[in-house]
This record gives structure tokens, C-alpha cells and sequence, in this order.
């Protein structure tokens, strides 16, 4: 096991300028090297969170937004990228590393295709928030 893995749950989360109390409530093996820990928001049940884990030169699945009132995929640490394709084919690939200047933090629509890709040389943690919260029929996976 990594170090990484042995650390213990977060209890707060960074969002959108805040520290907000959070609650772990499971962690899912999505793929091959990649996890997910989920969390509630503490008095909070508009949305929650997923903490992904992603090993060097792992991916998350391709995914489309299919339901959902907003979906927020954000980065934590790491090297790699984010992949959001549009309806129209339209692709917005954004680099991810520790040199970024400014917290990234993408807004997907219904119908837009997401992957998180990490760098063959590096782990990636990216973070996704969920209005409503999660539940299956969210996403579809496309590969």
C-alpha cells in the first residue's frame, strides 16, 4: 500500500473558498488503479463529494453526464489531465500539475463526456461534487 492510502479520511473539504465538514461514507474501486472515496457534506444534503485516486498512467472511465443538476470535477494533486468532450465533438483537455496557478474547477453539462487521466510518471487526485448527490444512472460509462 501507498502512503497515500493509509492516510485516514478527510473531515473538512476545501470548496469553493470554504473548509466544509464532511463525513466519509465508502470507497469504491472504479477500475484498474483507480479509486473513489465518497463523502457526505456535514448538515449539507444538496450535493456530495467524491474524492478520486488514480494511480501513474491510470484512468478513470470515459463518462457521460446523462442527469443531474450540476457536476463539478476538480483538481486536488498530482500530474495529468482532465478530458471533457462536447456534444459537438468539441475536446478541452486541461493540464493538471502542482504549478497550476489557480484551483481548477470544471462545471460538466448534461451530454459532455469526462476522463481523468494520470501521468505515466505520477499519482493524480481529483475531487468531484454531485448536485443532487450521486446515484447510479448519473453517468454513463462509454468505455
Amino acid at each position: 500500500m501507498s502512503g497515500e492510502q493509509l492516510l485516514s479520511p478527510v473531515k473538512t473539504f476545501q470548496y469553493e473558498g470554504k473548509s466544509l465538514p464532511v463525513s466519509h461514507t465508502s470507497t469504491l474501486n472504479v477500475t484498474t488503479g483507480v479509486e473513489c472515496d465518497v463523502y457526505q457534506f456535514v448538515g449539507d444534503q444538496s450535493k456530495d463529494l467524491g474524492v478520486i485516486r488514480i494511480q501513474p498512467g491510470c484512468k478513470t472511465p470515459l463518462q457521460k453526464v446523462l442527469k443531474g443538476d450540476k457536476t463539478v470535477e476538480g483538481y486536488i494533486s498530482g500530474k495529468g489531465k482532465l478530458i471533457i468532450t462536447k456534444p459537438n465533438g468539441e475536446k478541452y483537455i486541461y493540464e493538471v500539475s502542482d504549478k497550476l496557478e489557480k484551483p481548477l474547477a470544471v462545471l460538466v453539462e448534461i451530454g459532455e463526456l469526462m476522463q481523468w487521466e494520470a501521468d505515466k510518471e505520477s499519482d493524480l487526485k481529483a475531487y468531484e461534487v454531485c448536485y443532487p448527490p450521486y446515484e447510479d444512472g448519473r453517468y454513463e460509462n462509454i468505455e
